[in-house]
C-alpha cells in the first residue's frame, strides 16, 4: 500500500465531524480555511458558525460593513485575515458574479489567498489535483521522509511543495488533502505523536532514526519586541468614555481602543499624569487610578505588549464620549474586550 493510500484509509476511519467537512461550497470552504490559518479547530469552529449564521452567502458578507465583520471576528486574532475576507467577498461578488473561481491560478488572485488556500479550495471543491501544504502537512512529510530542510526557507518551501505533489493521490485529491492535514493534526501531532499506533510507523524515517522530536526544522523566529501600552480610560461624571479607531498598517488596524499612550517602559502615576497633557481633550481631572497594578502581558507573534489601563475620572462632559453599552458594540482587540468585562463587574 502506498503512502497516499494509507493516508486515505486512516482518514476514512478517523476523520472528525466538522461543520465544513460535508460541503463542496467554495464559500464555506474558503471561510473555514481563512479562519483556521494560525487558529486551532476548536477555537475557530464557533467563529465559523457565527459567520455562516450572520452571512450565509458570500453576497451577505460582501454587503456587510467592515465594523460588523471585525466585531464578529473579535478575539480570533490576526485581524488582517478579517479585512482580507471582507475584501475578497466583495471581489467575488463584483468581479466573478458571486461564484468563486474554480482553478488554482484564478483563486490566487483573491486577496488573502495564498498557495495553501488556493490549493485547498481547488481540490476540495473542484477536484483539481493540487497538493496542500500547511503546517500539518509539512510535519508529516518531514518526519515520514526524513527531510531536514527548514520549512520556512525558500529552498524548503519549494522542496516540500514538489514532494507533496509527487506523493499525493490525484484520483481522490479531495479526501487525500483533507486526510493528510487531519493526520498531521491528530496522529502526527507536534508534541507526543502517537507513533505506536501509526499506520506509517514501519516506514517513517524520523521514527527509525529517532528524530521525531527534531522534525520539521524551522529557521529561528524574528526577535520579539517589547512595547508598553498605557490605555487611558477617561470616565466623565456621566460615566461616559472615549474610543478611538486605530489607523495605519500596524496591529489591530481599524479596530477601536481607548486613547493610547505608548512609553519606553512601565510608567509610574506621576509620569503618566504628566503625559496626559498631550491629549487634545484636556478635561479637568479629578483622579487617576491604575486598574491593574501589574502590567498585563499580551503576547503577539513578534511583540509583547505590557499593558496598563488607567482610569482617569474627569469633571464635566468629555467631548465625543459614549456610554459603556455603546462601547461594547464596537470591534476592539481581545485585550480591551477582556478589560471591559472585568471593568463592568467592578464599576457597574
Amino acid at each position: 500500500m502506498t503512502f497516499s493510500e494509507r493516508i486515505l484509509v486512516w482518514y476514512d476511519e478517523n476523520k472528525r465531524t466538522l461543520p465544513w467537512r460535508g460541503t463542496r461550497d467554495p464559500y464555506k470552504i474558503w471561510l473555514s480555511e481563512i479562519m483556521l490559518q494560525q487558529t486551532r479547530v476548536v477555537q475557530g469552529t464557533p467563529y465559523y458558525l457565527k459567520f455562516i449564521g450572520n452571512f450565509p452567502k458570500v453576497h451577505d458578507l460582501a454587503n456587510a460593513s467592515e465594523e460588523e465583520v471585525l466585531k464578529l471576528w473579535q478575539g480570533l486574532g490576526y485581524y488582517s485575515r478579517a479585512r482580507n475576507l471582507h475584501a475578497t467577498a466583495k471581489m467575488v461578488v463584483g468581479e466573478y458574479g458571486g461564484d468563486f473561481p474554480d482553478t488554482y491560478k484564478e483563486l490566487l488572485k483573491l486577496k488573502g489567498v495564498g498557495d495553501y488556500t488556493a490549493s485547498a479550495i481547488a481540490s476540495i471543491c473542484f477536484d483539481r489535483p493540487e497538493p496542500v501544504v500547511d503546517g500539518n502537512v509539512y510535519r508529516v512529510l518531514a518526519r515520514y521522509f526524513g527531510v531536514d530542510l527548514a520549512i520556512n526557507s525558500t529552498e524548503g518551501v519549494k522542496y516540500f511543495k514538489k514532494l507533496a505533489r509527487e506523493v499525493m493521490n490525484a484520483e481522490n485529491i479531495r479526501d487525500y488533502n483533507q486526510g493528510i492535514m487531519e493526520f498531521g493534526a491528530i496522529q502526527c501531532s507536534p508534541k507526543k505523536p502517537n507513533c505506536e499506533e501509526c499506520p506509517l510507523n514501519k516506514s517513517c524515517i524520523a521514527l527509525q532514526t529517532n528524530k521525531v522530536g527534531e522534525l520539521p526544522v524551522k529557521l529561528k523566529k524574528t526577535k520579539v519586541r517589547d512595547r508598553y501600552f498605557n490605555y487611558v480610560v477617561f470616565m466623565s461624571e456621566e460615566n461616559k468614555m472615549i474610543l478611538e479607531q486605530r489607523k495605519g498598517k500596524g496591529i489591530w488596524q481599524n479596530l477601536w481602543q481607548f486613547p493610547l499612550l505608548e512609553s519606553q517602559e512601565s510608567l509610574l502615576e506621576e509620569s503618566f499624569t504628566q503625559k496626559l497633557s498631550s491629549f487634545d481633550y484636556q478635561p479637568e481631572i479629578i483622579s487617576v487610578d491604575k486598574f491593574n497594578t501589574d502590567a498585563i502581558v499580551h503576547k503577539l507573534s513578534h511583540q509583547h505588549l505590557y499593558t496598563t489601563f488607567w482610569i482617569v475620572r474627569t469633571k464635566g462632559r468629555v467631548i465625543d464620549s459614549i456610554s459603556l453599552e455603546e462601547v461594547e458594540k464596537y470591534p476592539v482587540p481581545v485585550l480591551i474586550a477582556d478589560f471591559l468585562e472585568r471593568f463592568k463587574k467592578q464599576y457597574f
